[in-house]
């Protein structure tokens, strides 16, 4: 049964009960049909919660029913928080968006650039660029997943170097597969970047994140070692089967991370990535504790790639972990944080909106224009199911019908 909450609607209570009731129903079906094992959605505006709704369990068919508590593993939706981190060091004066990587990580200057294969042998070349700061926040260092790219996937197979995924820092040294600034890759750019906040906050990423970002803004269940009693809550991993049924996942993240990664390794609540969501809509300020500047928190919703285009479809390497993704239909562009697209989505998000998603299928947009954001939280795999991509729309959709 749904169980979800309208807070701070400026509307009359009947004229409000209309898009939660829709909402709720979204939720409903998209459990009752397999779509999703349990699923929480949250709507923020700056003065809060506009809406939050559960349905379905932890695990399906068996597990205990989802919470507004549940705790959710965030995937890449940290990468965006680990970039505020950066950016508050570039508002101290202790980096700039222009230092050189390796000056301050000298392993990131000799990771060599993978041109291909001889054979079965890895055909490495010194990189022909050094690697900014800009470039971790813009995904042009060079890193990319070998989920979603062949030659990358084969490296870690003939070497056996683990990838990313798997918690260890031997991860770390997998080669980029360009030069540095020649265009958008998407991969483990950001977990060097939470190595660059360790290296000069002098502090490790999980305490800085938490004293400097996450525990001002009360999210304080974030976490990237959930405690006993927080595993209890966090959903499982499901993978969806050719028949289209969903069973648990044999795919997990490590319980004993080799290092804290800024790229997808915070577990946490959908009421606590909500309240980032609406510090980012107040420009940078909730409750009175600021974790950005205003000027900074509205730069993250202007593009940083300027004449760098995104890639159109990305074909699936480890078809386990992720489907191909299709061409994105509108102009768009990458800030310092997270992705943008630069024109209004009729019936939804209004162009300079930012967004992203995690490996696990959850998904969020942050709408400053229309000053509202919103997530949608499950554990499926592979990456961009369609059945939750379409729950994820007509969440979105039905938020602008009703509660903008």
């Amino acid at each position: 049964m749904t169980q979800s909450l309208l807070v701070g609607h400026a509307q009359r209570p009947s004229a409000a009960k209309t898009p939660v009731r829709t909402i709720d129903a979204l939720l409903e079906r998209a459990v009752t049909h397999g779509s999703v094992p349990g699923v929480v959605a949250v709507v923020t505006g700056p003065e809060g919660l506009r809406y939050q709704g559960t349905a379905g369990r932890l695990l399906v068919h068996d597990g205990v029913p989802a919470t507004a508590d549940t705790m959710f593993r965030w995937a890449s939706m940290t990468k965006a928080i680990t970039s505020v981190a950066a950016l508050q060091l570039i508002e101290r004066g202790v980096l700039d968006l222009d230092t050189e990587v390796a000056s301050l990580l000298p392993a990131h200057g000799e990771l060599p650039v993978l041109d291909g294969f001889d054979g079965a042998t890895p055909r490495l070349r010194p990189a022909r660029s050094r690697a900014t700061l800009r470039h971790l926040l813009t995904h042009t260092a060079g890193h990319a997943y070998p989920w979603a790219h062949a030659d990358l996937f084969r490296y870690h197979q003939v070497t056996g170097t683990p990838h990313i995924l798997s918690g260890r820092r031997a991860a770390l040294a997998a080669p980029l597969v360009a030069d540095p600034g020649t265009g958008w890759q998407y991969g483990a750019s950001t977990d060097w970047l939470g190595l660059l906040v360790e290296a000069v906050s002098g502090r490790d990423l999980a305490s800085y994140l938490s004293e400097f970002v996450l525990a001002p803004l009360g999210a304080t269940d974030a976490t990237f070692e959930p405690t006993a009693r927080q595993l209890e809550s966090v959903m499982a991993i499901h993978q969806r089967t050719r028949d289209g049924r969903l069973h648990r996942s044999g795919v997990d993240l490590p319980r004993a991370a080799e290092f804290a990664a800024g790229g997808q390794g915070l577990y946490g609540s959908a009421r606590s990535f909500a309240r980032f969501m609406q510090a980012l809509l107040r420009g940078g300020e909730l409750a009175g504790a600021r974790i950005l500047q205003p000027e900074t928190a509205t730069g993250l919703f202007r593009d940083q790639l300027g004449n760098t285009p995104l890639p159109g479809a990305i074909r699936s390497s480890m078809p386990e972990l992720m489907n191909d993704l299709p061409p994105f239909p509108f102009r768009q562009g990458w800030s310092l944080a997270f992705h943008l697209v630069l024109e209004d989505v009729p019936g939804m998000r209004r162009a300079g909106s930012g967004d992203w998603a995690g490996l696990f299928n959850s998904y969020y947009w942050i709408d400053p224009g229309a000053r509202v954001a919103g997530a949608l939280f499950t554990q499926v795999l592979p990456f961009f199911d369609a059945r939750v991509v379409e729950l994820a729309l007509e969440l979105e959709k039905a938020t602008y019908q009703g509660l903008v």
